[in-house]
């Protein structure tokens, strides 16, 4: 099966934008600054998905205005904005801002359908934005992380030391991100039940809707 879309991160690559472009798919580069934004598109990639503050897992510290603002100045191409986003309302705000997608990740991880745990599902739900911790201890990137997994792996999540950001390890520790460490991003304070996928984005459909009525009232 060749998969029409294809999304990388931590390090765009040629060889495999090109892979992938040889098929007729196209890449999504996850980037979280304008520099990566320009090294992604140099580097062959199709579009790109910003990862600002807030998201889920390895997640940057760039406002969505100002990296959005950044990357529209020169690029016109395929632009997913991805960050605390769980609402319909955050979906319209993305587009507003010039993104051409709201990439939502954290509250599809409270579904139904969702391969996580049982426990990761309703952490989320019994979270918001204060329980996300954001360290790069995990996996020496920095990403954000549902406080509760990690005072369960016996960690002090207000007293996490630093990793070194040159030894990038994704399984090696004791307290393994991502199966003991979970990430989540800030928005799921939106996220109040475990529901099926159908019914997320039912609820996103409407909150778009209205979001969009309000405006047009305003």
């Amino acid at each position: 099966y060749k998969v029409p879309i294809i999304i990388t991160s931590l390090g765009a690559r040629e060889d495999v934008n090109n892979a992938v472009h040889a098929w007729g798919g196209i890449v999504l580069h996850d980037i979280i600054n304008n520099k990566f934004a320009h090294k992604a598109i140099e580097k062959g990639a199709d579009g790109l998905i910003a990862v600002a503050a807030g998201a889920g897992g390895h997640a940057g510290v760039k406002s969505p205005f100002a990296l959005i603002q950044e990357i529209r100045e020169w690029f016109d191409g395929p632009l997913a904005l991805s960050g605390a986003m769980a609402t319909g309302d955050a979906v319209l705000a993305a587009q507003a801002m010039g993104a051409d997608l709201a990439y939502i990740g954290s509250a599809f991880i409270a579904t139904e359908e969702a391969r996580a745990s049982d426990s990761y599902k309703q952490m989320i739900v019994a979270s918001d934005s204060d329980d996300i911790v954001y360290s790069n201890l995990f996996t020496g990137v920095h990403g954000n992380y549902l406080r509760g997994s990690v005072v369960a792996a016996g960690l002090d999540p207000d007293k996490l030391p630093e990793s070194d950001p040159s030894a990038m390890n994704f399984g090696g520790s004791a307290a393994k991100a991502w199966k003991d460490i979970w990430g989540s991003g800030q928005g799921i304070g939106a996220v109040k039940a475990v529901l099926p996928a159908a019914e997320l984005v039912a609820r996103l459909k409407r909150e778009y809707r209205a979001a969009r009525e309000r405006l047009a009232l305003a």
